[in-house]
């Protein structure tokens, strides 16, 4: 079976974090403003790169409606309303994988950057004599 026709992997919701850990597993992290912070804006970020992208397929298939000839199969509007939510859901699917890249771009200005590794401490570079060389003057 060709590749292209498998369906999407179904995303997993993470619907919340038992209230007591289990045993052998490490207490939840307390959650600090700035990971809501980061939680919310992802989540606005895909949901508008969702958006974007569904409204660019509906303006595909008005454009190629508008371009169709009168006996097209295109120019017939039946099923018009499942074919705008098929669409919301491909949208929706690709927004999930951050298909086009809105949703980085969105966060890229929204969120600080992530703090640098702390530099390895390398020993001090030592400044050595430079020997001359008795033949130049």
């Amino acid at each position: 079976m060709d590749s292209r026709f498998l369906p999407l992997p179904v995303r997993q919701l993470d619907i919340g974090t038992p209230a007591t850990p289990q045993p052998g597993q490490a207490a939840p992290a307390a959650q600090t403003e700035e990971t809501r912070y980061r939680a919310k804006a992802t989540e606005a970020a895909v949901k508008f790169e969702s958006f974007f992208i569904a409204h660019t397929l509906h303006k595909m298939r008005d454009a190629t409606k508008a371009m169709s000839g009168d006996d097209s199969i295109y120019k017939d509007s039946i099923n018009s309303d499942m074919l705008d939510l098929a669409d919301n859901m491909v949208a929706d699917q690709l927004a999930g994988r951050r298909a086009f890249g809105i949703a980085d771009a969105i966060l890229r200005q929204l969120l600080p950057p992530a703090a640098p590794a702390p530099a390895q401490h390398s020993p001090p570079e030592i400044a050595l004599p430079v020997k001359k060389n008795p033949n130049d003057a």
